[in-house]
């Protein structure tokens, strides 16, 4: 919504226009001042609290207004915090009519829903099989708007703003991310049910303040939701830094971490590992080199052949990586497979010459991926070789060099998805005396 058609202009002035045709009050319908104004003035400073510090429960709040008043009086709620609040980029103006105009028909929607279905009266006399299933309906519905105008700003070829954290280095809940679908259910469970709390509460005998405490979980919890993704956001920056110099030394190999970080997810997914641990071998993939950076630059980047003292010195890489890593505390095992992705199943590899069972799982991962991505990549010794001729390179090589079921899952992981190395290398001749196949044989 950078530079707004025209189109989008005339869109945005009719939701607009809804929302200000669901203000008009229904007949018989009398709310105070007051109760129009606590909900409004409790999500204008969520609102202020979200986009300044952390992210912060500012949804629950239009749901409890919408479970509490008449829909054009909750239609009222979000206006002040949605107008006042800060937004980047051009069309301030436009961007904050948007904002509150959606959020003023989703409240509206819900509203409508929760009090044709009597769930008004549920909450004054907590009628809670019959009030949950009212509230259900009615977060349903504001979510449905949501997802419905959203949708209509994206037929036009512009993204949501609201869809857009006010400041992108503390991630919050967008609106558009609450729609109904499979993996948001949970949230919107919550939502709800923090916003019916907050109605009862409030209906009670104790108060709008006691409504109040609905909230500082809710806060806390999103607190270190945004801490999270900060420290993710860290995490990869670190990660990036680290194989990005690698690249730049070892201009032979540029591309190749993040090639071997991808086969080693292939490889743990096959192997029906959970999320969290397939992340893992794709960082340990991903960094699996990065003891180079203490390997003089010469002998990386040598044309001819090195001599056994040379590769001695090559050989510490992963002794080298795993002192830069073993600090990183989220890296978990990653850190052993940067440390013992050259041993071999029959003891013959380095740093320590470790055989079998003694070689930790995701090494034994990582040693398939960076060797298969050898062979299928141009190196300064020889060409690429085809995916099929590595593949039976690999088997070959499987119960001495790598480990059979790690060879197996790779194989099935290509047949089910396939594979498109990028050839970041043109093939050099290769000179006098340079080893010219062979997985075995392969550059440490």
């Amino acid at each position: 919504m950078e530079a707004v058609p025209a189109r989008a202009r005339v869109y945005v002035a009719g939701v607009a226009l809804g929302a200000l045709v669901c203000l008009c009050p229904l007949p018989a319908v009398h709310t105070p001042w007051w109760a129009v104004a606590l909900p409004a003035a409790l999500y204008t400073g969520c609102e202020c609290l979200t986009r300044s510090r952390a992210a912060g429960p500012c949804y629950p709040v239009l749901l409890a207004a919408a479970f509490l008043l008449a829909p054009p009086a909750a239609a009222l709620a979000p206006l002040a915090g949605a107008l006042l609040s800060p937004v980047e980029g051009r069309a301030r103006a436009l961007r904050r009519v948007w904002r509150a105009a959606r959020l003023s028909l989703a409240t509206w929607a819900a509203a409508r829903v929760h009090w044709g279905l009597g769930g008004r009266d549920a909450v004054v006399a907590p009628d809670f099989p019959y009030a949950l299933g009212s509230a259900t309906a009615a977060v349903l519905a504001f979510c449905l708007a949501l997802t419905l105008l959203d949708g209509g700003l994206s037929a036009l070829g512009v993204r949501s703003p609201a869809t857009r954290p006010a400041r992108r280095a503390r991630p919050r809940p967008s609106a558009g991310s609450l729609v109904p679908s499979a993996g948001s259910l949970a949230p919107l469970a919550v939502h709800g049910l923090a916003g019916l709390m907050m109605a009862v509460l409030w209906r009670s005998p104790y108060g709008p303040v006691a409504a109040l405490l609905v909230l500082l979980p809710m806060y806390v919890a999103w607190w270190a939701l945004a801490q999270y993704h900060r420290e993710r956001a860290a995490h990869r920056a670190t990660i990036r830094a680290l194989v990005h110099a690698v690249d730049i030394k070892d201009g032979y190999t540029r591309g190749h971490s993040e090639r071997v970080g991808h086969a080693s997810m292939m490889i743990a997914r096959e192997l029906g590992m959970d999320d969290e641990r397939v992340e893992t071998l794709r960082f340990a993939g991903i960094l699996h080199d990065v003891g180079k950076l203490g390997v003089p630059t010469r002998l990386l980047r040598k044309d001819g052949p090195l001599t056994p003292e040379e590769r001695r010195v090559i050989e510490l890489h992963p002794e080298y990586g795993h002192e830069m890593v073993r600090g990183i505390r989220f890296l978990g095992e990653a850190r052993a497979a940067v440390l013992h992705h050259h041993e071999r199943l029959d003891g013959s590899g380095y740093p320590y010459g470790l055989a079998g069972a003694q070689i930790p799982e995701s090494a034994r991962v990582v040693a398939v991926a960076d060797a298969f991505d050898a062979m299928t990549s141009n190196r300064s010794y020889r060409r690429a070789r085809p995916v099929p001729a590595a593949l039976t390179e690999l088997r070959r090589c499987a119960g001495a060099q790598f480990d059979p079921r790690m060879v197996a899952a790779l194989v099935r992981a290509l047949g089910r998805w396939g594979w498109r190395p990028a050839v970041t290398q043109p093939p050099p001749v290769p000179g006098p005396g340079e080893p010219r196949d062979g997985a075995a044989r392969k550059a440490p």
